[in-house]
């Protein structure tokens, strides 16, 4: 049928749910828009039977949702109300929770019920939730409820009715006085708690180092102890900051705003921090194994099992700065000399990367300049494991990826996907023509019609979708905190057999081959070359979308 998907931004769930529509057939337009004007025109145009709105923060016009069905999808158990659903359940502690798809009426999130659907929320961030357990549960509730709103004889669940009343759970918007931690006497845990509920947004507000910063994420320490409220410790561009009783790892900050003056925006929390950054010691992780076991944090992480490397990273939204890619290139290299012969990448249960740090790049004293040093890093690291010809390499996707975090990703020998992971294979979008070697890597895995189409309509594609057109290798059907286990069993395995060395040893006379056919250097420097003119232009579009995109303008 035709469905229009209704929503506030093309977020990971819109897309989510954009992609296994259209996978099933049926025809999906989408409108960013709740003016009724433009609302109606779009109605006009594409006609659709049903409107889903995956992701809404304004109310649908009466206009609308009194002649058309508009199932609403909200990401709260039955019963539950309020625009801070998510929020309240992971700061609260709650385990076990739901996504609800209902109907728009008049009442928020008071309609009748088409479809509810449990899950679990794991102690991880709140936007980890919902990319993940949640996304999975709004997928089956919305093709649950799409499917029997095609049947044409469900009757919805009234929440008001006689016979089979609903508790209802009206929640308020979380505000910052809630979301306040008070270091001198919140546990390590509730610290957490607060900072998991506002990861991506809104942040929790908090005084430090003499001024006022929104903190974004935030993770349990082990072994640091300090006054309550301190810095002890750098790691990776995080600050360590000590609790009552531990203390806790927050990657990200954002100056509050001054009123008059643009949006402020997230950056690693050293880099936020600048000059204001007391004299405390950088902490690195070791990658020999000797940390194994410990509860604390870190981006990137590596172990051994049986024959196999596993090279773990998780960049906060998935971007990565120069000095992501500059480390991350460091511990591949270290991985490298390992005796193995199977290296994993990635295997995480969020973003697999984005690509290049828009963020920090947007931040920096000379955006041009950073723009060039961050895609020669990350092009550093794509051809680091392009010329590994001495063990396989696999990129493990638990979650997302987009743009040059997919052609990252399409470096390795095989890539291996959860089936809730989406990916955007392009670059349009950022007014960019892309690197990382992908007109080598994306027409030799899909065909140069295929690699054209992708990267000219800048559309997500399910994974399922990228294993038929070629991107994926090999897709794990589990969940978000299954996935890891699952890479890492068939991993091990695929080590173990006789038939990995006889790949490898072909492996590198198929790099020799394609090596004397155009050399790699030769892709670079076409892409580069194309890319330093967009970086150099201050009239290009790029520049203007990364400023609306970091500003969320």
């Amino acid at each position: 049928m035709n469905i229009l998907l209704l929503a506030s931004a093309f977020n990971s769930l819109t897309q989510r749910v954009y992609v296994e529509l259209s996978d099933r057939g049926h025809t999906v337009a989408v409108e960013l828009s709740c003016e009724e004007e433009v609302l109606l025109d779009a109605l006009e145009r594409h006609r659709p039977a049903l409107i889903v709105a995956p992701m809404l923060r304004e109310a649908i016009p009466e206009q609308v949702w009194s002649a058309h069905t508009c199932l609403i999808v909200h990401p709260g158990p039955l019963g539950d109300r309020g625009p801070s659903s998510l929020d309240w359940a992971v700061q609260e502690g709650v385990d076990q929770w739901g996504v609800t798809v209902l109907r728009a009426n008049a009442e928020m999130d008071a309609g009748d019920v088409w479809a509810s659907v449990t899950c679990s929320l794991p102690p991880v961030g709140k936007s980890d939730l919902y990319r993940n357990e949640v996304s999975d549960a709004a997928l089956e509730a919305v093709l649950l409820a799409v499917e029997r709103f095609a049947s044409g004889t469900f009757v919805p669940r009234p929440q008001n009715s006689p016979d089979e009343r609903i508790t209802v759970t009206a929640r308020p918007y979380l505000r910052q006085e809630t979301r306040r931690i008070d270091w001198d006497a919140d546990s390590t845990e509730t610290v957490a708690r607060k900072l998991r509920s506002a990861d991506s947004q809104p942040g929790v507000l908090d005084d430090l180092l003499g001024a006022q910063w929104f903190l974004h994420g935030g993770h349990p320490e082990d072994a640091l102890t300090g006054t309550p409220g301190e810095v002890l410790a750098t790691r990776a561009g995080a600050i360590c900051r000590a609790t009552v009783d531990g203390a806790v790892w927050i990657p990200r900050l954002r100056p509050r705003r001054v009123p008059g003056r643009p949006p402020t925006f997230s950056l690693p929390a050293t880099t936020a921090l600048g000059d204001r950054l007391p004299p405390v010691p950088e902490l690195p992780f070791p990658l020999d194994g000797t940390a194994d076991g410990r509860r604390t944090w870190t981006d990137i992480h590596y172990r051994e099992q049986g024959g196999t490397g596993f090279l773990g990273f998780s960049f906060p939204g998935g971007a990565m700065s120069t000095t992501h890619c500059e480390r991350l290139l460091a511990a591949y290299r270290y991985a490298c000399t390992r005796p193995t012969s199977v290296l994993v990448l990635g295997g995480g249960r969020d973003f697999f990367s984005n690509g290049i740090h828009l963020n920090v790049i947007e931040a920096a004293p000379d955006p041009t300049a950073e723009s060039w040093a961050n895609i020669n890093a990350i092009d550093d690291v794509v051809q680091a494991i392009l010329t590994t010809t001495d063990r396989l390499v696999i990129s493990a996707l638990g979650g997302n990826a987009a743009a040059g975090g997919v052609m990252l990703a399409l470096a390795a020998d095989e890539v291996w996907c959860r089936t809730g992971a989406v990916l955007n294979p392009h670059y349009r979008r950022m007014g960019l023509y892309g690197s990382e070697y992908w007109t080598y890597s994306l027409p030799r895995r899909v065909g140069a019609s295929v690699a054209e189409q992708l990267t000219e309509r800048a559309l997500p594609v399910s994974a399922a979708t990228g294993q038929r057109l070629g991107l994926v290798d090999r897709l794990f059907d589990t969940g978000p905190g299954e996935f890891a286990g699952q890479v890492g069993e068939f991993a091990v395995r695929l080590a173990a057999m006789p038939s990995t060395m006889t790949r490898i040893a072909a492996k590198k006379a198929e790099r020799d081959a394609a090596e004397a056919a155009k050399p790699l250097a030769a892709y670079r420097e076409e892409e580069l070359s194309r890319m330093r003119q967009i970086f150099d232009d201050p009239g290009r579009p790029y520049h203007a979308l990364r400023r609306a995109f970091v500003h969320k303008l």
